[in-house]
């Protein structure tokens, strides 16, 4: 996957969070021209008054603070490339077993990258991991294997160690195992 595509994914994933995600994929053509592309050697030293014309732009959802992470994003994404060939090549040395580790370096180096947005992105992007999803929490917390918010560094480990363990237990992918646990709690 090329590093437009995985700054592309990014923005969409940051665009969907708190709105109606099928607005967001309806208008996504109108995002790809408004974004040229989402080209982050481009995007991560964008002009302000190119940030601002988006704010207009009728192709997009014009939310200026959303428009505003792309660059900081693209920058992560630049800097991540320059240091492994890809953002891609970046993704692959992390083990699906440290997630918890990654999904911190994404609040800390991203932008607008905290709660389940990162874990959305990583998923859509082919990686291996789980999603703290409403459903994954309630049965953690169920299972007394979380007690604390899921978005805390406290409760991100907690969640990666239940996941480690399922995991060496029957060797099923992440993603898969995150899915089981979303169907295991009963209406």
């Amino acid at each position: 996957m090329e590093d437009r595509d995985v700054l592309a994914t990014i923005t969409r994933c940051i665009f969907r969070a708190g709105f109606v995600w099928r607005i967001i994929e309806a208008k996504w053509p109108g995002f790809e021209e408004a974004f040229k592309g989402f080209v982050p050697l481009y995007w991560q030293q964008v002009p302000p008054e190119v940030l601002e014309a988006l704010s207009k732009d009728p192709r997009i959802v014009r939310n200026q603070q959303k428009i505003n992470t792309v660059p900081a994003n693209a920058r992560m994404i630049v800097e991540a490339s320059e240091e492994y060939g890809s953002f891609s090549h970046f993704l692959a040395q992390w083990p699906s077993s440290q997630q918890a580790q990654l999904l911190i370096w994404f609040k800390k180096n991203g932008s607008r990258l905290g709660g389940t947005t990162p874990q959305y992105v990583l998923r859509e992007l082919g990686w291996d991991g789980f999603i703290l999803a409403s459903d994954v929490v309630t049965a953690l917390t169920n299972y007394n294997l979380l007690d604390a918010s899921p978005t805390s560094q406290k409760g991100l480990k907690q969640a990666q160690a239940a996941f480690n363990h399922w995991h060496r237990q029957t060797g099923l992918p992440y993603s898969h195992l995150s899915r089981i646990l979303s169907y295991s709690v009963g209406d």
